[in-house]
């Protein structure tokens, strides 16, 4: 390859000044699609910052934040006064690129399990129900109260104000395409994922999709990999479809893929939360993506992947999408507006893999149970609008606040009976407890003073070594949680003197 004397030489890196995606996220998909493919070697120099923006008219300011971004993903690797180069962790580990194929014989369709649904709730923990007021430490609700009311019922208002031959017809079951558009232009310059309208298909929250994409894509006894602790939602769709579960450990890097080519190297489908791992809110990282999408090549098998928080981090860059570094089309993205926005929406959306668009057009029209349009119409509108955009980067600083409110607290009240880890991303966080201290006893005196925290076993399907409680952040202002805070500290030193009586 000819090289400057500053790196290689990029004549393919091309962008349209014209797009309403910023360019810096166009120089981001396109630098990433080339080191993805091969056309970037590891190990070699890229231009400098200064030359990248010379040769491409950008501001260096662009330039320095996409090199960012790609050091963030672990593609690059870059430090003042050395340069750029790729990373040379991918020297082994890109998976090799697969050209999209129809593979509707992959394709099978299950008899009606409906038999089956029983299983999920019989065996495993139900989800706690979710209270009407904001409660510290409840997980997985935004911050209701900094919604911008007004704002939505204007844009509602607006909406219904429109002729009603526009307003009252069925909508499409694959979901508007107005909404569709706005999705897939929010993931191309937020998320990292190039996507087309068409691929983008809307449904009636996250768990809806989980329990079509399970029905459509597993034979009963199928084999699926899945996160443990994971999340109880997903996996409930999948025992409610027949599958056989085969749950794998969390380490620092995410799942662990190694021992599920141990125990089942053939698997169907595999569930995971790569932006932060629920429950343990770990960050998957690029080698065990590559792991695990090698994994899924050589099985055949699809990946499902959850990003249900990934666009609220707190510093640097937010963690890439296992979507954006997928080339061999296993991946199945799922993401939700009931976090970003407002949990009753019920508004979630896929995007699927070049080789099952047709599929999931089957799936909608086969049950024709679309989203509401006026919520569809509305959402694209606070996405176009640039609405969305800016609540995101709005209510990544509210939740900042409130994280370290319960990071005070923490420090202040539970001192050396429960390490509270700060967190990057999520909603969440986790506070460790000593091995012989009972999550479970925690967790129910806790609730005897209106205190409610999840055990982290409560997430498991087979026992597991991680111990401790989940503490949710987001949807209680931060002197609830400092008070929260104070009254579960209280709470672990009385079971703490409990046991020094016992023992003494």
């Amino acid at each position: 390859m000819v090289k400057y004397p500053g790196g290689a030489l990029l004549p393919t890196l091309q962008f349209d000044r014209n797009s309403r995606t910023p360019i810096s996220a166009q120089l981001c998909t396109a630098l990433r699609e080339m080191i993805l493919s091969g056309e970037l070697q590891p190990g070699e120099r890229l231009p400098s910052s200064r030359t990248l923006a010379k040769d491409h008219e950008v501001s260096r300011t662009t330039a320095i934040s996409v090199y960012e971004q790609l050091a963030a993903e672990g593609l690059i690797r870059s430090s003042i006064g050395a340069g750029a180069y790729v990373a040379d962790t991918l020297r082994d580990g890109r998976p090799a690129r697969i050209p999209p194929k129809n593979i509707e014989d992959e394709i099978r369709s299950p008899p009606r399990l409906a038999q089956l649904s029983a299983d999920a709730s019989e065996h495993y923990f139900p989800r706690l129900a979710h209270p009407e007021n904001p409660r510290p430490f409840i997980t997985g609700i935004p911050a209701f109260d900094e919604f911008p009311m007004a704002l939505w019922a204007s844009m509602v208002a607006r909406y219904w104000r429109q002729p009603r031959n526009l307003l009252l017809g069925y909508p499409p079951a694959e979901g508007l395409m107005e909404l569709r558009r706005a999705v897939a232009m929010h993931l191309r310059a937020n998320r990292g994922i190039t996507c087309e309208p068409e691929q983008v298909f809307i449904f009636n929250g996250a768990q809806d999709a989980f329990n079509r994409i399970g029905n459509t894509l597993l034979d009963p006894g199928d084999t699926v990999w899945i996160e443990n602790p994971g999340a109880i939602g997903a996996r409930n769709s999948l025992i409610s479809s027949g599958a056989k579960l085969v749950p794998l450990s969390i380490d620092e890097e995410g799942i662990n893929v190694a021992e599920g080519l141990a125990v089942a190297p053939d698997f169907r489908l595999a569930f995971v939360t790569p932006a932060h791992q629920h429950p343990l809110g770990v960050t998957m990282s690029l080698q065990r993506r590559f792991e695990l999408l090698r994994a899924a090549e050589r099985a055949g098998a699809w990946i499902i992947e959850d990003d249900y928080v990934g666009e609220f981090h707190y510093a640097g860059h937010p963690p890439p999408t296992l979507k954006s570094v997928d080339t061999s089309g296993r991946v199945i993205y799922v993401g939700s507006f009931s976090k970003a926005l407002f949990a009753a929406l019920r508004l979630g959306y896929v995007v699927a893999p070049p080789g099952l668009v047709d599929v999931f057009y089957r799936i909608a029209g086969a049950t024709l149970q679309g989203s509401a349009a006026s919520l569809q119409s509305v959402v694209a509108s606070f996405i176009e609008c640039g609405h969305f955009s800016s609540h995101i980067r709005r209510m990544r600083r509210i939740y900042a606040e409130r994280l370290q409110a319960l990071l005070d607290g923490a420090a202040q009240h539970m001192q050396g009976m429960m390490e509270v880890a700060p967190t990057e991303t999520g909603f969440h966080t986790v506070g460790r407890l000593a091995d012989d201290v009972d999550e479970l006893a925690v967790a129910r005196r806790a609730a005897e003073r209106n205190i409610l925290v999840s055990p982290i076993s409560r997430f498991a399907i087979t026992p597991v070594k991680q111990r401790g409680l989940i503490l949710g952040f987001s949807s209680a202002p931060p002197r609830m949680i400092a008070s929260a805070a104070e009254t579960l500290g209280a709470v672990l030193k009385d079971m703490r003197k409990e046991q020094a009586r016992r023992t003494g």
